[in-house]
């Protein structure tokens, strides 16, 4: 008789999606994209998309919410292989909020203020989003603003 070999199919997809049911921000994401009357589609490693999502609020192209990610154009898009570094990155926002949970918004609040306040932009010194890859989530390394090395020279300087 031969014998079977395990399964490859990673463990991390159901715990994740399950954890963000849980938790509850799965539920939020599904109320969201009703309420905006979106079209729910499933996409590989058990996250959902809401295509066509038109509100105005974020203004990203993409955003997720628990196990769903909202796309402002139609789910064929954002699965296209091209755009197949956007899915992992959007897909990492849902591990993020399966640790996290409902202290995900809060705290990806407090990390994008901390990152416009060092470059003006919300993103590029994001936690958040530089651990789900920036480059691959369309955003791009910016420099500190002037004041933060005047400040830095500045308490270097000071005497001990």
């Amino acid at each position: 008789m031969a014998r079977r070999l395990p399964s490859r199919r990673p463990l991390w997809p159901p715990v994740r999606t399950t954890l963000t049911w849980v938790n509850g921000t799965t539920l939020l994401a599904m109320l969201l994209a009703g309420v905006a009357r979106t079209r729910l589609r499933r996409a590989p490693g058990g996250v959902y998309i809401a295509e066509t999502y038109s509100w105005r609020v974020p203004r990203q192209h993409c955003f997720t919410l628990g196990a769903v990610i909202f796309s402002r154009r139609p789910a064929d898009w954002l699965l296209d292989v091209r755009r197949e570094q956007l899915l992992a990155h959007e897909t990492r926002h849902v591990g993020q909020y399966a640790v996290l949970g409902p202290f995900f918004l809060p705290a990806y609040g407090v990390a994008s203020a901390w990152s416009w306040l060092l470059t003006g932009a919300y993103g590029c010194r994001n936690v958040f989003e530089r651990h789900a890859g920036l480059a691959e989530g369309g955003y791009r390394e910016l420099p500190p603003r002037p004041w933060i090395n005047r400040f830095r020279n500045t308490v270097r300087r000071r005497p001990r």
